[in-house]
């Protein structure tokens, strides 16, 4: 089973279509029978962050009133039963103020990465296969690559 890390950027391409969901799609479906082939994990603010996305694709008058109940009540039922939420805890804050020091990055997307991080250092620490980070932010996933993370932006994915 391999493991990925989306972040909110990421998660959205699964519920509007944009460049990279088919690739974001085949990922997150992907299975064998009952069982998915991926493991999906992401932070607990994810669900701030998509909710804030499909709200504000409302408010630009790209989707409507509807669409956007629909997109947030599939995207909350989806998270708890396909995703792994990872709370931002004290350590992970202070993993994300460290992160913000050595890269420019905003700081929901320094907490992602702190996450992500933490994440891949339990899965390697239990003798698992590390986790890819997945984000459609390119400054986010130069900044995963240099802390040795495997980043994968899906907006190079048609």
């Amino acid at each position: 089973m391999a493991s990925f890390y989306f972040d909110s950027s990421a998660l959205v391409k699964y519920y509007i279509a944009e460049i990279g969901t088919h690739w974001v799609k085949i990922l997150v479906d992907d299975r064998v029978g009952d069982e998915w082939r991926n493991a999906v994990a992401t932070s607990s603010l994810s669900v701030a962050e998509v909710v804030a996305a499909f709200t504000k694709r409302h408010l630009m008058r790209e989707i409507s009133t509807g669409l956007k109940a629909a997109l947030i009540s599939r995207f909350l039922r989806d998270g708890r039963q396909r995703c792994t939420l990872l709370e931002a805890d004290s350590t992970v804050i202070d993993t994300a103020v460290q992160l913000i020091q050595r890269h420019p990055l905003r700081a929901y997307d320094a907490v992602q990465l702190a996450t992500a991080l933490i994440l891949n250092n339990a899965l390697i620490a239990d003798q698992l296969p590390p986790l890819t980070f997945v984000s459609a932010d390119n400054v986010l996933c130069r900044a995963a690559r240099a802390e040795g993370l495997p980043a994968e932006n899906p907006n190079e994915y048609q």
